[in-house]
């Protein structure tokens, strides 16, 4: 595990009293460098929505937290957020809560299908989240009247799928 990762994990340790205590969900702590800065970030959601007062309360308390463990070394900006609706899943608990929902899935290459016998390429798909199996690292997507299994570690970005 690298320096970053191990800050990311501290912080999820630092957090979990707080979500347990508040009945958050911590969905995801990046630590990442953008426009030369390095970002802490904390996305939290709970049933119903997070609002700015929750996010406030979480950010609050994780400051206090950051500045008595002191663990990381680099300059950075504390961000605490909402994870917003077109997230990308990146945890199993994020396909299990869209199983029935449309998502939209973005392969890394294309995959070739034959249907009446007439082959298609393709690697961007728009469905219905039908299974996911975890332990076989597999989802299926129904669309319109097929469906496909895909293999997660395929898969470049899935998320919601919004109609605007």
């Amino acid at each position: 595990m690298g320096k970053y990762q191990d800050y990311e994990r501290r912080t999820e340790e630092l957090l979990a009293p707080i979500m347990e205590r508040c009945q958050y969900e911590l969905v995801d702590v990046e630590f990442v460098k953008e426009a030369g800065n390095w970002h802490l970030r904390a996305y939290i959601d709970k049933e119903g929505g997070i609002t700015i007062d929750n996010l406030t309360e979480v950010n609050r308390e994780l400051s206090d937290l950051l500045d008595r463990e002191d663990f990381i070394s680099e300059s950075y900006i504390l961000e605490v957020s909402s994870p917003g609706l077109l997230r990308p899943f990146k945890k199993a608990k994020d396909f299990v809560r869209n199983l029935g929902e449309d998502v939209e899935v973005k392969l890394f290459s294309p995959v070739t299908w034959e249907e009446d016998g007439k082959k298609f390429s393709d690697k961007e798909f728009v469905g219905v989240l039908k299974t996911y199996k975890e332990d076989e690292g597999i989802i299926t997507l129904a669309m319109d009247e097929n469906e496909m299994d895909f293999k997660i570690k395929d898969i470049a970005l899935i998320r919601k799928y919004i109609e605007f």
